[in-house]
């Protein structure tokens, strides 16, 4: 939670969009949703879709590790929609359990529940709305990829409270957002296995790293709320740790294809990943938001270099 207070031009935005705190004002939610309907995009975080995209792209991944020829389609889909509505449900718990503190941070004070846009009880009956739009999608799965589905709300739900007594809740956030690694090898062969495992812990490091730099936006306000992040917790020294979450990350996803049963266009494949993340470790200025931001953001590349290498392997 940075504390930028002003609108200001994004240069990852369009020109025509500013912001309010975090809240993007001017896009196509303000030109084509109608007002009443605006406050409850914005509490699913549809105008900023970074977070779905780091939630889906494990669940693309493990499909592909999992599948023996091109991924399904019908999978594909399947959790690309989940995404979208599990992020959007993640957001809203989210923003109820921190709303309090959310309405001192003047980064954070102009969404929907801390501006009053939403009350906590819509909030709640919003959340409740969405998990039940979520639920045909977990159930088109077979019976096992449906427990392990449902499983994950164990972690989903105390999420949000892991900052307030534990200096490391990215590490929880990275066993929350990388699920959809088992989640789609359990969705294409009915189990889980030693490469989903591999993939999983994969996700966990990767995440440890993407939202260790989001989390150096927040410090400054972290701790004036008294909430804890990896960021104050590694503090200068988070350069050398993102080489070594990074590093942990491309060990373990080779070492995921290679249970799987990869080809050499994999391991060939693998390089423009591995040079993504070591872009960020090399050059992210901890003390500039605006660059925390980007880099935190460029992970979508990330998983598509990814996703890319991982079905190489399986049709070369």
């Amino acid at each position: 939670m940075t504390g930028a207070a002003v609108s200001v031009i994004h240069p990852l935005m369009a020109p025509a969009c500013s912001l309010d705190g975090d809240i993007p004002v001017g896009n196509w939610i303000d030109r084509h949703v109608p007002t009443l309907i605006r406050p409850y995009l914005r509490l699913m975080r549809l105008d900023r879709p970074i977070g779905t995209w780091l939630l889906l792209f494990p669940c693309w991944w493990s499909v592909a590790l999992a599948s023996p020829g091109w991924p399904s389609p019908w999978l594909m889909t399947l959790f690309a929609l989940g995404a979208v509505i599990m992020r959007g449900a993640g957001c809203t718990i989210n923003d109820i359990a921190d709303h309090e503190f959310d309405a001192r941070v003047a980064r954070t004070a102009s969404r929907p529940i801390p501006s009053g846009a939403v009350s906590v009880r819509g909030a709640a009956i919003f959340l409740g709305a969405q998990l039940l739009v979520g639920l045909p999608i977990l159930l088109a799965l077979n019976r096992f990829a449906i427990q392990v589905g449902m499983a994950s709300l164990l972690l989903v739900v105390p999420y949000p409270l892991m900052k307030r007594f534990t200096y490391w809740p990215q590490a929880w956030l990275g066993l929350t957002f990388n699920w959809g690694a088992l989640l789609g090898w359990a969705a294409v062969r009915g189990d889980i296995q030693a490469p989903a495992l591999m993939l999983y812990a994969a996700g966990l490091f990767w995440t440890l790293g993407y939202d260790t730099i989001y989390a150096h936006q927040d410090k400054e306000d972290d701790i004036l709320v008294g909430v804890k992040s990896t960021a104050l917790a590694l503090g200068h020294l988070t350069r050398p740790w993102l080489w070594a979450f990074y590093g942990l990350t491309l060990a373990l996803v080779a070492a995921a294809g290679r249970a799987a049963g990869l080809s050499w266009a994999f391991y060939a494949a693998l390089g423009p990943a591995a040079a993504q993340l070591a872009w960020q470790a090399a050059t992210v200025d901890i003390d500039d938001a605006r660059d925390c931001l980007a880099k935190f953001r460029s992970n979508r590349w990330f998983g598509w270099a990814l996703l890319a290498a991982v079905v190489a392997g399986r049709m070369g």
